[in-house]
């Protein structure tokens, strides 16, 4: 591929956390991941448009618009596909108008926490059960009653139970929140715009 020697070289280390915040900030290089986590195989840059513009515009693939389907295409041609070739994350060759992801590719497990309005973010979660636990221990160390009518350790277990649980239910919920996991990207689920 045109790309080639640049990503034998670059490829053979693991990217920082910094460096794939960087390539995949953007929605439409998250889509392009998700498409090339689905299917091991070299996709055609028409067929990957395609589908980037099927889920930007929240449509079939047989109802995109020649515009649309353009739009996307240009900009995965120029900015985005060389943005991630570069970085190892995939093979672009530009002649060929072909993309196969790299090990890179296949190795980035990117969880995104992506809050609706009606739902905590998981950090906020951890930090309110910490902070009701805290308060609890010191009211059990203050003997405040009713408290005292179950033991410290019914108390310590319902707290344990409490964050195994949580964690669980956080463990479940990021695995379905992972790129390549589905038929479609994670943060369609809860129609969060991202930035093109």
């Amino acid at each position: 591929m045109a790309q080639q020697h640049s990503n034998e070289t670059g490829s053979s280390g693991s990217l920082s956390k910094g460096e794939i915040f960087e390539v995949l900030r953007n929605q439409r290089r998250r889509y392009v991941l998700q498409y090339l986590k689905q299917d091991s195989r070299p996709v055609e840059l028409g067929a990957l448009a395609q589908q980037v513009a099927a889920w930007e515009y929240d449509t079939t693939l047989e109802e995109v618009t020649p515009e649309q389907r353009k739009r996307v295409y240009t900009t995965l041609q120029q900015t985005h596909l060389p943005k991630m070739d570069q970085s190892g994350i995939l093979e672009f060759d530009s002649d060929e108008g072909v993309i196969e992801g790299t090990n890179r590719a296949r190795d980035i497990s990117i969880y995104l926490e992506i809050v609706p309005g009606h739902e905590f973010a998981w950090r906020e979660l951890y930090l309110s059960l910490g902070a009701i636990s805290s308060a609890l221990v010191a009211a059990l160390w203050l003997d405040i009653y009713p408290l005292t009518l179950l033991s410290n350790l019914t108390w310590a277990g319902a707290i344990a139970v409490t964050f195994t649980l949580t964690a669980a239910v956080h463990i479940y919920h990021e695995r379905n929140m992972r790129l390549g996991h589905g038929s479609q990207p994670p943060e369609l689920s809860y129609g969060s715009d991202g930035r093109r």
